[in-house]
C-alpha cells in the first residue's frame, strides 16, 4: 500500500510538473551553449591545422632574438606545451566550479568567465605582431581555465533550469554545441581560409594602404581575414555577445531558492521560463530538496568524497568521466588522416575528409538531443560505449591487415565513423547530464569539481601517453581503448540508474537503496512541513465525524 501511494503521488506530481520547450528557455540554452560550450570546442581543434605556421613562427621569432634557429628538441617541447596547457588549465578551471558558482552563481559565474575568453583572444590574436610565442602558450592555460569553467557550469546551469522532461535533451545541448565548435575549427582552419600563415605582414600593409590611399577597403577586408592569428582569436566573438545577452534572462531558479533563500525571484524566474504563472509544484518540489539538505550544508569535495549517501552516485561519475576520455575519442581523430590517405584519399584532401568527420559528429550529436528523452540515458550509454569497444576492436585486426587485404583500409574508414557515431550519442553528451541529475542541489557544485577534474586530468594524460603508446604498441594501443569502454559499459550496465522523467529527489532515493542510506518517512514522501499539517487537520475531521 505505501509504495503504491507513493508512486501514485510521484506520477501525479510527475504530470502537473511537466513543461514545455519556451522561447526563453530555447533562448537561455542557445545563449548558454554558444558563449561558452561553442568555445570549448573550438579550442580543442583550433590550432591543429596552422600547426606548421604557428611552429614557423616560434622558430622565426626565436631566430630574431638569438640569431640561430630553435633547437628541434626546444621547439618540441614548446609546442607540446602549447597543446598540453590547454587541457592543464581546464583542470584548474573545474576547481574553481564550486567556489564560484556558490557566491557568484551559475548565471553570475558564466559572465565573469567570458572574461578569461577575451582576455586570450586578444592575446593570442596580436601574439604575431607582438613577435612573442609566450602569451600563445599563456593564453592556452587561460582558454582552458575558461573551457574547464564552461564545460561545469553550463550542464549545471540548464539542468537546473530545464523541466524534468526536457533535462535530457536541454542538457545535451552544450555537447552538441562542443561539436559544433570542433567543426567550425576545422572549416575555417583550411588552407584556403584562415589556417595559413598571412597574418602579420598583410595585416600592416592594409593599413599602410590604407592611410596612404593605396588600397581599396574591400582589399582591406580580404586582406585582415587571413592568417592563423586571426583564427585564433575569434574564440572571443561569442563571449562578447554571451556577456550582451545572458544578463537579460533569469538565474537558475534552485540557485535563488535553495542557496539564495529568495522565493520570490525563484518563483519569477520559474514563470519567465515555462511561460506561465502557475509554478507551485516546482516551488514545492524544490522546497522540499532544501529542507532534506538543511541538516547537510554545502558540500566540499572532501565531504562529498567521504559522504556514504552519495558513494555510488560519486563512483559512477568518476567511472563514466574516465570512460569518456580515456575510450579513445583522440586516438581516433589523430588516426583518422593516415587510415583515410591509407584508402587512397590524397594528402591535400585529407582536411577535407577531417571535416567531413567533424559533420558526422555534430549530426549524431544532434540527434542524441532528439532521442535522449525517448530512449533514456542508460540505452544512449550502453549503446555509445557499445559501438566504441567494437569498433576499436575491428579497426585493431583492420589497421594490422590493410597491408595485406585491400579492402581492410575501407574497414578502417568504417570503423572510424562508428567510432565517432558512438561517442557523439553516449559517451561525450550523457555523464555531463548524469551528474546534473544524480545530485542534490547541496553536493552538485562539488560533483562538477570532482567530474570536470578527472574529465580534464584524463584529457591531459591521453595527450602526454599516448604518442609513446603509439609508438610502442602501433594499431594494438586500440585494444586498450576497447578494453576501457568495456570495463565502462559493464559498469554501467550494473550500476547506473536511469534517470529519466523524474525528479532530483526521485533519483536520490533510488541511489539511497543502492548506498544502503536510510531516507526518512517525510523525506521519502516529499512532504513539507504545510503539506504535513494539512494531512493532520484532514484525519482531525475523519475523526471527529466518526465519532
Amino acid at each position: 500500500m505505501e509504495s503504491n501511494r507513493d508512486k501514485q503521488e510521484s506520477s501525479d506530481s510527475g504530470e502537473g510538473s511537466k513543461g514545455k520547450m519556451t522561447l526563453s528557455l530555447a533562448l537561455v540554452t542557445l545563449i548558454s551553449a554558444f558563449g561558452s560550450s561553442f568555445q570549448y570546442g573550438y579550442n580543442v581543434s583550433v590550432i591543429n591545422s596552422p600547426a606548421p605556421y604557428m611552429q614557423d613562427f616560434y622558430n622565426q621569432t626565436y631566430i630574431d632574438r638569438n640569431g640561430v634557429p630553435m633547437d628541434e628538441g626546444f621547439q618540441t617541447l614548446l609546442w607540446s606545451l602549447t597543446v598540453s596547457m590547454y587541457p592543464l588549465g581546464g583542470f584548474f578551471g573545474s576547481l574553481m566550479v564550486g567556489p564560484l558558482v556558490n557566491n557568484c552563481g551559475r548565471k553570475g559565474t558564466l559572465l565573469i568567465n567570458n572574461l578569461f575568453s577575451i582576455a586570450a583572444a586578444v592575446l593570442m590574436g596580436t601574439s604575431e605582431l607582438a613577435k612573442t610565442f609566450e602569451v600563445i602558450i599563456l593564453s592556452r592555460v587561460i582558454m582552458g581555465i575558461y573551457a574547464g569553467l564552461a564545460s561545469n557550469v553550463v550542464p549545471m546551469f540548464l539542468g537546473e533550469m530545464a523541466p524534468k522532461n526536457l533535462r535530457g535533451a536541454v542538457g545535451v545541448v552544450p555537447q552538441l554545441f562542443i561539436t559544433v565548435g570542433i567543426l567550425v575549427a576545422q572549416i575555417l582552419g583550411l588552407d584556403s581560409i584562415l589556417g595559413n600563415a598571412k597574418g602579420k605582414a598583410l595585416a600592416w600593409e592594409v593599413f599602410c594602404g590604407l592611410h596612404w590611399g593605396k588600397i581599396s577597403p574591400s582589399h582591406h577586408l580580404v586582406s585582415f581575414v587571413a592568417g592563423w592569428p586571426v583564427l585564433l582569436g575569434l574564440t572571443g566573438i561569442p563571449s562578447v555577445i554571451q556577456l550582451l545577452t545572458l544578463p537579460f534572462f533569469p538565474e537558475s531558479p534552485r540557485y535563488l531558492l535553495i542557496q539564495k533563500g529568495n522565493e520570490e525571484q525563484a518563483r519569477q524566474a520559474l514563470k519567465t521560463l515555462r511561460g506561465w504563472d502557475d509554478v507551485d509544484d516546482e516551488i514545492e518540489e524544490m522546497r522540499q530538496e532544501d529542507q532534506s539538505e538543511k541538516e547537510e550544508g554545502q558540500l566540499s569535495v572532501f565531504s562529498l568524497c567521504t559522504f556514504r549517501g552519495l558513494r555510488w552516485q560519486l563512483i559512477s561519475i568518476v567511472v563514466m568521466m574516465m570512460g569518456q576520455q580515456l575510450s579513445g575519442v583522440n586516438a581516433v581523430f589523430y588516426y583518422a588522416d593516415r587510415i583515410f590517405q591509407s584508402a587512397g584519399v590524397e594528402s591535400n584532401n585529407v582536411q577535407y575528409v577531417t571535416v567531413s568527420t567533424g559533420a558526422i559528429n555534430v549530426v549524431m550529436t544532434c540527434l542524441a538531443v532528439f532521442i535522449v528523452e525517448s530512449l533514456g540515458r542508460r540505452i544512449l550509454l550502453l549503446a555509445g560505449f557499445g559501438l566504441c569497444c567494437g569498433s576499436c576492436a575491428v579497426l585493431t585486426l583492420a589497421l594490422n591487415l590493410q597491408s595485406t587485404v585491400s579492402w581492410m583500409s575501407y574497414l578502417s574508414i568504417v570503423c572510424v565513423i562508428i567510432y565517432i557515431i558512438g561517442h557523439a550519442i553516449g559517451a561525450s553528451p550523457i555523464p555531463f547530464v548524469m551528474i546534473t541529475e544524480m545530485f542534490l542541489q547541496s553536493s552538485r557544485p562539488a560533483a562538477f569539481m570532482v567530474g570536470g577534474s578527472v574529465h580534464w586530468l584524463c584529457n591531459f594524460t591521453v595527450g602526454l601517453v599516448f604518442l609513446y603508446m603509439e609508438a610502442g604498441l602501433g594499431a594494438y594501443s586500440f585494444l586498450i581503448f576497447c578494453a576501457i569502454c568495456l570495463v565502462t559499459m559493464v559498469y554501467i550496465f550494473f550500476i547506473v540508474p536511469e534517470t529519466k522523467n523524474k525528479t532530483f529527489m526521485e533519483i536520490n532515493r533510488i541511489m539511497a537503496k543502492r548506498n544502503k542510506v536510510e531516507i526518512q518517512t517525510e523525506k521519502e514522501e516529499l512532504m513539507d512541513f504545510h503539506a504535513i499539517a494539512a494531512k493532520q487537520a484532514q484525519k482531525k475531521e475523519i475523526s471527529n465525524s466518526e465519532l
